[in-house]
C-alpha cells in the first residue's frame, strides 16, 4: 500500500468526520491516529466504537406487534383465531399485544452491515474481534436482505437520535459498497461507488464551511428562476450544492466527485458540459434576484482530484460574472486540504 492511498482512507474519515458532527463530539480520537490500509478496516473501527457506545446507553427498543395463542387475556383478543381454536378444542385464547424489543429495524441494520464486515477477508482481526464480542448483544436481533431496505422511509426521534450517524454510515457502506455475487450472495467492494462519494464529498465541503469559515454563511440553499412572468410550473428545482454569502457577496459552489475530471474527445480534454451549464444557469439566475442593487455573484466548479495528468484549474468571466473551476487534492495531509478549502474563501471574499 502506497503512503498516498494511506493518506487518502484517512481523509475519508475526516469528510466522514464533518458530514457527521457525531464523530468530533468524542469517543472517536484514537481512530483519527490510525493507519487504515482500507475503507473496510476504516468503517469497521467506525462501527465498533459507535455501536460500543451504543450498548454503554442501552439498545433501542421499540414496539412490535405481536400475535400469540396463551389461556389468559393479553393485550387486544384476536377474535377470528380465538373462534378456531374454539372449533379446534383448544382452551387457547389469540391475543395482539405490543411489545418492548431490540429487535427493530435499527439493530437489524446494525447487524446486517457488521456481519456483511466480518465476512470480509480485508477486515483485520482486531476489528472483528471488537464486532464479534459486541453482536453476542444482538443475539435477539435478525439480519436483513440489504436490497430491501427502504433508507428513505427510516425516521428519527428523540429516543433513536443516537442512532443517526451508525445509520447513515451503514447506508454508505451498503448502498455504496454491495455487490451481489453470481451466486446470490452479497459482497463488498473494495471503495464506496461514485454517486455515494459524491455525496459525501458535497456534504463535507458544506460543513466544513459552516464549521471552520464564520466569516461567510455556508447554505445549500435553492435558487428561483429568474422568471418575466412569475410563471414556472414544471420546472427543475435549483439546489446548490455549497453556497457561500457575505452581504451581498456570494459564490455558488457545485462540489463534483468523479473517476474522470474532463471528458475526452478525440484526444481533446474539455469540461463536463453538463456540469458547466448547470453552474452558469444557477450564477445567472442567483445574479438576477439582486435586482438593481450592488452585488457580486460567482460561481466555482470544485471537482476532486484524481491522478489524471490534465487537472482542470480555470476561470471564465461569462456575461459579468466570473464562473471558476477548480479541483481539490484530497490526497493529502488533511490541513493542506483545509488551506485549499481556507484559499478558497480568501479569494473570494
Amino acid at each position: 500500500m502506497t503512503k498516498d492511498k494511506s493518506i487518502f482512507i484517512k481523509n475519508i474519515y475526516y469528510m466522514l468526520s464533518y458530514a457527521f458532527t457525531t464523530l468530533n463530539q468524542g469517543g472517536y480520537e484514537d481512530i483519527a491516529t490510525e493507519e487504515f490500509e482500507n475503507m473496510h478496516n476504516l468503517f469497521a473501527a467506525i462501527l465498533a466504537k459507535g455501536i460500543s457506545r451504543q450498548l454503554k446507553q442501552g439498545l433501542y427498543r421499540a414496539y412490535l406487534n405481536r400475535q400469540e395463542e396463551i389461556a389468559m387475556v393479553r393485550g387486544k383478543i384476536n377474535m377470528p383465531g380465538t373462534i378456531q381454536n374454539k372449533m379446534a378444542k383448544k382452551r387457547l385464547l389469540t391475543c395482539e399485544y405490543d411489545e418492548l424489543s431490540e429487535n427493530n429495524l435499527f439493530n437489524q441494520i446494525l447487524k446486517t452491515t457488521v456481519m456483511l464486515l466480518l465476512r470480509h477477508a480485508r477486515v483485520d482481526q482486531e476489528y472483528k474481534d471488537d464486532l464479534k464480542k459486541e453482536m453476542l448483544f444482538f443475539s435477539d436481533v435478525d439480519t436483513l436482505d440489504p436490497a430491501m431496505i427502504r433508507w428513505s422511509s427510516i425516521r428519527f426521534q428523540r429516543n433513536n437520535s443516537t442512532y443517526r450517524m451508525l445509520i447513515s454510515l451503514c447506508q454508505l457502506i451498503l448502498e455504496g459498497m454491495l455487490l451481489t455475487t453470481d451466486s446470490g450472495e452479497y459482497k463488498l467492494a473494495a471503495f464506496v461507488d461514485e454517486q455515494r462519494m459524491n455525496r459525501l464529498y458535497e456534504k463535507f465541503i458544506l460543513e466544513y464551511y459552516a464549521k471552520e469559515c464564520p466569516q461567510v454563511t455556508a447554505t445549500a440553499s435553492q435558487i428561483p428562476w429568474a422568471l418575466d412572468d412569475g410563471v414556472g410550473t414544471m420546472l427543475p428545482v435549483m439546489q446548490s450544492d455549497i453556497m457561500l454569502t457575505r452581504g451581498n457577496n456570494v459564490l455558488v459552489i457545485d462540489a463534483k466527485y468523479y473517476t474522470h475530471t474532463t471528458q475526452t474527445q478525440y484526444d481533446v480534454h474539455t469540461l463536463h458540459s453538463a456540469n458547466l451549464y448547470q453552474i452558469f444557469t444557477y450564477v445567472k439566475n442567483k445574479d438576477t434576484s439582486f435586482g438593481d442593487r450592488p452585488h457580486t455573484v460567482s460561481g466555482m466548479l470544485l471537482y476532486a482530484a484524481t491522478d489524471e495528468a490534465i487537472q482542470p484549474d480555470n476561470s471564465y468571466q461569462m456575461s459579468g460574472n466570473k464562473i471558476s473551476v477548480r479541483t481539490l487534492d484530497l490526497n493529502k495531509d488533511f490541513s493542506e486540504i483545509a488551506a485549499q478549502l481556507n484559499a478558497i474563501v480568501e479569494a473570494h471574499f
